[in-house]
């Protein structure tokens, strides 16, 4: 089997000439304005990295084209130079995305902020990926609507990066995920060839090309435009907050609440580390003495949320839980929310650092994952902090360290990628929503097979050929699965030990 291309570039710390460096930005300068292209250390210095804030690396160039045209012509020179290219949003994401290629060209989107048309009759929305989240919501509430998906971050994570993770938020268990809510994209390739994917209609002819695009994390095209689905807003809205004295008597209530079916319109859960970190931050009302309590949330009409309401109280008094509590009005029932969206800067208060995992897993299995973790606490002697959108069975563990402490970080690390490997013992994957990147490519080694890996490969070759795209992330190499399956057998893990770190 000969090495795919894509490996050419698979180096990212590998830093570019000042030679080179300077070619590059003489050709971008030719088609961008001379403060759209960022070179100097100074300049470039707030890409290093996204929300994983653990691996840094300098790119030699950053590019922020204000049109489409300008995007297809950065990607032909980039293409014509050889030079690797890292799309990049907002830099929200959590699994090192969008962190750069030393030798390479960040391409920013930020610039493409617009809403093109929003069409309250369709119920859709034409978007370029610097938009935010919340704002497409914010331009269609006077006409009713809403744009379902809401990560935790939504008042500042964009569209492009929402569409290049597959981003979901605490109410993907009714309402889906990003890709459930794109209607169509719009990119440009490598080469410079622009593409649509998708359409605007209920379905669209050939191979459902639009799912591949999304969440394939920057590595086949770059987005330049989105047409996302628009929700009727709900009449109204109630939360039931629940306590337990059992972390796994929680997770099995998750289990039980879907197995009556009924899909409330979000169902989150969260720890006791969780409710005191986050408490004094929000004043969200949580019981401090529950060691787990469970926000399920229901949604539409009066008599339809009264019904749902009722049914999910009697399970979870049913499920084992000792106190239960309605909104009584949509202050309370965001002040509720606040503190669950909140629950990562909560950690950040209590914790000079925290490392926050992604995994899936069968809601079945949640109050077993649950005492598992409690057992890896004791072990790594770190704390963790667990919040799930228990719904669709994501996990989003915090592990707290201290990253002036080489030993907590290796621990902090090693405790992350146990999480993820019990994920899949469970029968789920190493991530829900915020992608692979640099923080899960060795645990694609468990997952995939070898065969597996080179199918991912033969798509990548398909798009992108010369391998330009994002290089060195999502897609493992044979020879690196290879390596870590033999650090594994003796406990190991291949750490990224040549990237800078903090």
């Amino acid at each position: 089997m000969n090495a795919p291309q894509e490996l050419r570039h698979a180096d990212i710390t590998a830093a570019a000439t000042p030679q080179r460096q300077s070619e590059v930005v003489a050709r971008l300068r030719a088609v961008l304005d001379p403060h759209c292209v960022l070179f100097r250390e100074e300049e470039t210095r707030p890409y290093e990295c996204d929300g994983l804030s653990a691996f840094r690396q300098l790119p030699m160039v950053v590019a922020l084209p204000e049109t489409e045209a300008q995007v297809q012509q950065v990607l032909q020179i980039c293409r014509d130079l050889d030079v690797p290219v890292v799309a990049r949003g907002a830099g929200t994401g959590l699994s090192g995305g969008a962190m750069p290629h030393a030798s390479g060209v960040v391409l920013s989107l930020a610039k493409l902020n617009r809403i093109l048309s929003l069409d309250p009759l369709a119920r859709i929305a034409r978007v370029q990926p610097g938009v935010r989240n919340l704002a497409i919501s914010d331009a269609a509430a006077p006409f009713g609507l809403y744009y379902a998906p809401d990560p935790s971050s939504q008042i500042a994570c964009t569209i492009g990066g929402n569409v290049a993770e597959n981003s979901g938020g605490v109410h993907c268990l009714k309402y889906g995920l990003t890709v459930h809510n794109v209607l169509r994209v719009r990119g440009v390739t490598i080469d410079g060839e622009i593409i649509e994917l998708g359409s605007e209609a209920l379905d669209s002819p050939g191979l459902d090309l639009l799912a591949l695009m999304i969440g394939s994390e920057g590595m086949l095209a770059v987005m330049t435009e989105a047409t996302v689905k628009l929700m009727p807003k709900p009449q109204l809205a109630r939360v039931v907050m629940a306590s337990f004295d059992d972390v796994k008597r929680a997770g099995d209530a998750v289990a039980t609440i879907i197995a009556e079916g009924i899909i409330p319109a979000g169902l989150e859960m969260m720890d006791q580390k969780t409710t005191r970190a986050v408490e004094p931050f929000v004043k969200a009302g949580y019981d401090l003495d529950a060691q787990a309590i469970l926000l399920a949330e229901s949604d539409g009409t009066p008599e339809e949320v009264a019904e749902e309401i009722a049914s999910i109280e009697r399970v979870l008094r049913d499920a084992g839980a000792n106190a239960i509590k309605v909104s009584g009005s949509e202050a309370e029932r965001l002040r509720f929310w606040s503190g669950r969206k909140n629950a990562f800067p909560a950690a950040g208060r209590i914790s000079p650092d925290y490392y926050c995992m992604d995994g899936t897993i069968p809601r079945k299995n949640l109050g077993q994952m649950l005492v598992a973790i409690e057992e890896m606490e004791r072990r790594y002697a770190l704390r963790c902090m667990n919040v799930f959108h228990a719904g669709d069975g994501n996990l989003h563990p915090l592990i707290l360290f201290d990253a002036n402490d080489p030993d907590e970080w290796r621990r902090a690390e090693d405790f992350g990628a146990e999480i993820l490997e019990k994920c899949v013992e469970f029968g789920g994957t190493v991530t829900g929503e915020h992608g692979v990147g640099i923080e899960k490519i060795n645990s694609m080694c468990i997952q995939f097979s070898d065969r597996e890996r080179e199918a991912f490969f033969a798509v990548k070759r398909a798009f992108d050929a010369p391998g330009l795209l994002n290089p060195g992330k999502a897609i493992p190499t044979l020879s690196r699965c290879a390596e870590y399956g033999k650090m594994h057998v003796h406990g190991g893990k291949l750490p990224f030990s040549d990237l800078p770190r903090f």
